[in-house]
């Protein structure tokens, strides 16, 4: 299955994988995310923990999946969205908030699930 890593940067590639291409763009405020909700199609899966570009891949049509292996959904990136604007808004008023905790294997494992789940659906 291809992989197309995009970024503002260049970025290292594995050698040896030709369907592992990487992509810079532009550099700018969310140049990568344009480029990617541009070029995304309905038989893609974007990997990704930034909120905006996931809703942009849900009405899209595409398949978006964080990091942590939760899959995007309409339902669940406008509550994703709502939280994470609220979150800044706390944040700017000066009030400290939490991230994320560690990545362990738990969510590794969680990822690879998902993930799986994905492509097995649409392998069929």
């Amino acid at each position: 299955m291809p992989v197309t890593l995009v970024a503002d940067r260049i970025m290292a590639t594995p050698q040896g994988y030709p369907l592992v291409k990487s992509i810079s763009v532009v550099q700018g405020l969310d140049a990568a995310d344009d480029w990617i909700a541009q070029e995304v199609t309905a038989v893609d899966i974007v990997i990704t923990a930034d909120i905006p570009l996931a809703a942009r891949i849900v009405e899209s049509g595409a398949v978006g999946i964080d990091p942590r292996g939760e899959i995007y959904t309409e339902a669940n990136v406008r509550e994703r969205l709502s939280v994470r604007d609220f979150m800044h808004e706390l944040r700017e008023t000066g009030v400290k908030t939490g991230g994320h905790g560690s990545y362990g294997n738990k969510e590794k494992q969680k990822f690879a699930n998902a993930l799986d789940r994905i492509l097995t659906k649409k392998l069929r």
